[in-house]
């Protein structure tokens, strides 16, 4: 059974839920990471999330979404969940927001409530989805990507649109991002 990381509002562990129960429409604070990948062209993997996912089914994101298990490193669970999601492998993974928080509700009530850094990767490999994970891929550029997101054009998840418009203002080129501080992601994140 797949756990979550429940958090206090300074972003300490204060225990853990399951995944299947812990959305609902008083969600608690809890640990997730977004990831976002490239290719050498500079293209970015946009995914659109399985049909069937209780929060935002069908909704087109980031490359990538998920919780670190109790104890796990976060870089390892984004390698785990590229793995498991889209069947890639990743070099240069990186911080790029380290207090990136958000809380989103969906029409039937349901809620996101997340302490959810953000990282960058990239990759050679073509993905392969799985079908239970993201329903659909596309490499996309970058630059009009982003620029659908913050003119309201690219209808993306809320997390997404939000992230995006903190990732422009770190510079034009993902491959020159500086590196997020790690002393600024939240406690529970910092596990050997």
């Amino acid at each position: 059974m797949e756990q979550v990381v429940l958090l206090d509002e300074s972003g300490q562990a204060i225990g853990v839920e399951d995944k299947t129960t812990v959305h609902h429409r008083e969600t608690p604070l809890h640990l997730a990471f977004s990831c976002y990948v490239f290719n050498d062209r500079g293209e970015f993997l946009l995914t659109q999330r399985a049909h069937h996912k209780v929060t935002f089914p069908s909704v087109w994101t980031n490359t990538c979404c998920g919780h670190p298990a109790p104890e796990e490193e976060m870089k390892a669970a984004i390698v785990r969940r590229l793995g498991e999601e889209l069947g890639l492998t990743v070099r240069g993974l990186e911080l790029a927001l380290p207090g990136f928080r958000y809380r989103a509700e969906m029409p039937n009530g349901v809620v996101e409530n997340e302490m959810c850094p953000v990282f960058f990767a990239f990759t050679e490999n073509t993905p392969e989805p799985n079908p239970e994970e993201v329903a659909e891929t596309r490499w996309v550029s970058w630059k009009e990507f982003s620029a659908g997101v913050l003119s309201g054009e690219a209808d993306v998840s809320p997390w997404c649109r939000l992230q995006v418009r903190q990732l422009v203002e770190l510079g034009p080129e993902p491959a020159q991002w500086p590196t997020g501080p790690r002393t600024d992601l939240p406690p529970a994140a910092h596990v050997a």
